[in-house]
């Protein structure tokens, strides 16, 4: 018993010094995350929809028989299933024919029927309404994220990633349990917007000790693209698992199953993390407002944030859009993102390591460029099948840019400022939150205004429009570089042109006058 517990215990000392299984806690909690981001996207449309209905029908019910007899004072109706007519006795008000009113009580009637029992709600003005408020709620979530994330990096400066990751995971713990029993627009909104906390501290803090575990820029890409891997995964299995789980067992069981996911999370995470231990950074880190001046820094944040904008708008939108014009099921809003998930797992495989041979700019420029194109085809689609190729299109794009993207973030800091990455990872997910906060709220107005089809072209051609910008991010001067620039002509700095392949220091100032004394 005792061998086995001195075995368990130097295993667990030997697991914290694991570079994987801090990629593997990473790669588990951003896989939550995004289960819990999508798994909604084909259940609150479908769900806010039926709860309306629902509740109009109850009114409908209980408003009904007042009114009949109301009307009716003394009547009395026989019904006769030979002819199909009601015959009414007794006395009735001047002006109001029994037939007229049992004519228009039937009509009525045959109405309401015929619109509870389609499948197809084509002409149904909720829905275009629906746009507005699925959008909103939806955006709630990056929007707090968005607000929380500034905090939440220069507090990994000082305490550490290991407390804001494990704080990360009670709050999504939480935010899955009110999923599953809230029964209100409201109720859902908060939990959507809790779920913005946790998902700040999961994100923030687990890139950060990624780039800090893994130093060389080449290693950093490869650990990074399996995280995103995770997060691809999250988002390939949240709206297919989502719908399906709705349909055929109810709104509560995909938070219930996350529910579980997530409390094995935070068990692993405090056998290896250890997060009640504060671990501040050695050195102190440029500050936020210093990185948001650095042009770089801002072109790279604008990638990541105009990219995930078109899947963000998509998300809301699309299910709305498909059960207007395609007649679709429950579960088929869901599996339409399927091609867009496996892709964005693909890609964020491939070009973690494709990236650094061939240009992580040059990958972005591409990605950029696929995503506009791609979200342009989404309105031609007829059915659920030419949604394929335009949805297959954006996640693949989406998965070059945030594979290029999120390791240049740590490689600019490295280059041009001090290498802690707290705040840098910060607003790396503050430009994801812009793209999830902005895309549903204005995408959803937009949509009810002129139309699912100019939606996609807008966003689409803002897409086009930035990759040039990629451009920049070839060869970006380091730190002493543009002090050089900004100093006179017999500056006697030595430059180069810095690649992502090939960084070399070279001797600046006194270094260079003794090694002229030296010779």
């Amino acid at each position: 018993m005792a061998w086995s517990e001195f075995c368990v215990l130097s295993w667990l000392r030997e697991s914290r010094q694991s570079r994987k299984l801090i990629l593997l806690i990473v790669f588990i909690a951003l896989l939550l995350d995004n289960m819990l981001l999508t798994v909604v996207v084909p259940i609150i449309p479908s769900y806010l929809y039926s709860m309306e209905h629902q509740k109009n029908a109850t009114e409908v019910q209980t408003i009904g028989p007042e009114t009949a007899s109301m009307k009716l004072d003394s009547f009395q109706s026989i019904f006769s299933y030979y002819d199909n007519s009601t015959m009414v006795t007794g006395n009735h008000s001047e002006g109001t024919r029994p037939g007229d009113f049992y004519h228009a009580q039937t009509q009525q009637m045959a109405v309401n029927m015929t619109k509870t029992s389609s499948d197809c709600p084509k002409e149904d003005k909720d829905l275009l309404n629906e746009n507005v408020q699925v959008g909103l709620l939806f955006a709630s979530k990056a929007t707090v994220q968005l607000i929380t994330n500034p905090f939440i990096g220069p507090m990994t400066n000082r305490i550490g990633y290991q407390l804001p990751m494990f704080a990360g995971f009670c709050i999504m713990f939480v935010s899955t349990i009110m999923f599953a029993f809230s029964e209100s627009y409201k109720l859902l909104f908060i939990a959507r917007s809790l779920q913005g906390v946790g998902s700040s501290c999961s994100s923030v803090a687990g890139m950060g000790m990624l780039a800090s575990v893994y130093t060389d820029d080449e290693e950093r890409g490869n650990a990074m693209g399996i995280a995103l891997g995770g997060m691809a995964m999250g988002v390939l299995v949240g709206p297919p698992f989502g719908s399906v789980m709705y349909e055929f067992v109810g709104k509560a069981a995909p938070f219930l199953v996350l529910a579980a996911l997530a409390l094995l999370d935070g068990a692993i995470q405090l056998l290896i993390l250890q997060p009640s231990r504060i671990q501040p950074e050695s050195q102190k880190g440029a500050s936020l407002l210093t990185l948001l001046r650095d042009p770089y820094i801002i072109i790279a944040a604008g990638s990541i944030c105009f990219s995930n904008m078109a899947i963000a708008m998509l998300e809301p939108a699309l299910p709305i859009w498909m059960m207007e014009t395609m007649c679709s099921r429950k579960w088929q809003l869901g599996v339409a993102f399927i091609p867009a998930s496996v892709s964005y797992l693909i890609g964020t495989n491939i070009f973690g390591v494709l990236a650094h041979k061939m240009g992580r700019w040059l990958s972005a420029l591409i990605g950029m460029v696929v995503v506009g194109i791609s979200i342009l085809c989404v309105p031609l689609a007829k059915n659920i099948y030419g949604l394929i190729a335009p949805n297959f299109g954006v996640g693949f794009a989406i998965g070059m840019v945030d594979s290029s993207m999120m390791p240049i973030m740590g490689y600019l800091v490295d280059l041009r400022h001090v290498s802690v990455y707290g705040s840098v990872y910060a607003i790396a997910d503050v430009a994801f939150c812009m793209g999830f906060a902005l895309g549903p709220s204005v995408g959803g107005a937009i949509a009810k205004a002129i139309g699912f089809p100019w939606l996609m072209t807008i966003i689409g051609i803002i897409d086009i429009l930035f990759a040039p910008l990629c451009l920049f991010l070839r060869s970006p001067p380091a730190k002493e570089e543009k002090m050089a620039i900004l100093m006179d002509h017999n500056c006697h700095f030595k430059t180069k042109m810095y690649t992502q392949n090939n960084i070399q220091s070279y001797p600046v100032g006194d270094d260079d006058e003794e090694s002229d004394s030296d010779e």
